[in-house]
């Protein structure tokens, strides 16, 4: 018998017994159940293999949501290597750097994106090996590069499963995440198998994640959003990740009566864009039980409008480096607790550093078994991250409540001092988010 690994290559396989008429992935209406799912990530585990890809090698992927992005993650972890996303809106320069950075030896690509994929190998000036994903569109053809293989022909012709699979651990490395660069080079978080489980662990434990749920993905599976707080756990926990290549808010309005999803994450303005869809009042949407939303607080009309329809939302805060979650705004709390971040998740912990009152500004501090690794080939920037105790400063200035509900109040870097005052960007713009139109 094979003992399939403790980090989350093993998670399908499992799945494709305990789960095995489940089905895992929805994706243009058609399904993909959890044992064709794992045949197909052990096929592509055995496909890179071929391919000299080896436990610790890098594997990039560039493209939109497609069952694809979902199969070569897996398949990466399964024999051990790590999985680079890379960010479809991203220039060939910065998708070259990361490129070069990481030193990625296989790079997969929707054909849609493969004429960016071949410029930034070359911006990049590395050779690696490069898989396209998809069929052409037939109004907007793109003919592939000869030396690029097509992702269907690889799965067909690969063997069955991976051989002289590695003992792969919590501890490995599995995912590296670029962060937006706002500063300069964008830095390369490293995620664990272990950040990434706990992470799904936390989600499945604060949100009352069940197997039965259909959760559609409208953001991009590349943010570590969608990834950790979406697909990520839906998986681990056995329901059904609906797949929507990119959003439109009438598609994504569409799919939740079409598919009858139970469950959506986004950011406010993608619901701020379905609520005001001409679709909006005419779309069934009594399938949803569960909103979630990060990135900044909810405005009130839009909480309201959906509220009025028997929606509530479920906030969170959160970044690339811890997996992402820190903490969850239960949605009882939604409006006894308006503009708050939330509670810190059940297996993670956060502190404002040089406070030890409620209402006291100060940065943002976290630990837990879901905060990153560190920076790829960056250790400078890596122990600049962290305290000497061994927190994360994550760059945020925040206070809590009486009852330890978190507020957000700026990034560090863009506090504003005038006249000697602090002035706090994020409440300057929930003053105007308040105002008509």
């Amino acid at each position: 018998m094979t003992v399939l690994p403790e980090g989350i290559g093993g998670w399908l396989r499992r799945r494709a017994v305990s789960s095995a008429s489940g089905v895992a992935l929805v994706f243009r209406d058609a399904e993909i159940g959890y044992a064709e799912l794992a045949d197909r990530v052990d096929r592509l585990a055995a496909a890179l293999q071929q391919r000299g890809i080896r436990a610790g090698d890098r594997v990039a992927y560039l493209g939109n949501n497609h069952p694809s992005f979902v199969e070569a993650l897996f398949a990466t972890a399964r024999i051990g290597a790590v999985f680079v996303p890379l960010n479809t809106r991203l220039s060939v320069a910065e998708l070259g750097y990361m490129l070069t950075d990481s030193g990625a030896a296989l790079l997969l690509n929707s054909v849609s994106l493969d004429p960016i994929a071949a410029g930034a190998l070359r911006e990049a000036g590395r050779p690696a090996t490069r898989i396209v994903v998809g069929e052409a569109d037939a109004d907007d053809p793109v003919v592939p590069d000869a030396d690029a293989e097509r992702y269907e022909d690889v799965l067909r012709n690969a063997p069955a499963e991976p051989v002289d699979l590695p003992a792969v651990t919590l501890e490995d490395r599995a995912l590296i995440i670029y962060t937006s660069g706002t500063t300069g080079r964008p830095k390369g978080a490293v995620l664990t198998h272990g950040n990434l489980t706990w992470n799904a662990v936390n989600v499945i434990a604060d949100y009352d994640l069940a197997g039965s749920d259909r959760a559609l993905m409208i953001s991009p599976l590349f943010h570590v959003a969608s990834l950790g707080m979406g697909c990520l756990p839906v998986l681990l926990k056995g329901g059904t990740v609906l797949l929507e290549e990119r959003f439109l808010p009438g598609g994504a309005l569409a799919a939740i009566e079409r598919l009858r999803a139970t469950a959506i994450s986004g950011v406010p303005t993608t619901y701020q864009l379905m609520l005001d869809d001409p679709a909006w009042a005419g779309t069934d949407l009594s399938s949803l039980r569960m909103l979630t939303c990060g990135g900044s607080p909810v405005p009130a009309r839009v909480r309201d409008a959906y509220e009025a329809r028997g929606l509530a939302f479920s906030g969170g805060y959160g970044l690339t480096e811890t997996a992402p979650g820190v903490t969850m705004l239960p949605a009882r709390f939604s409006v006894e607790r308006a503009g708050s971040a939330g509670l810190a998740h059940s297996f993670t912990q956060f502190r404002i550093a040089g406070a030890d009152d409620p209402g006291v500004l100060g940065e943002i501090e976290v630990r837990g078994p879901n905060v990153f690794l560190e920076y790829w080939g960056n250790p400078d920037a890596t122990a600049a991250a962290f305290t000497e105790d061994g927190w994360f400063k994550t760059g945020d200035i925040g206070y809590t409540d009486d009852r330890g509900f978190l507020f957000i109040a700026d990034r560090v870097k863009d506090m504003i001092i005038s006249g000697g005052e602090n002035i706090y960007s994020a409440e300057v713009e929930m003053v105007l988010l308040a105002l008509e139109g």
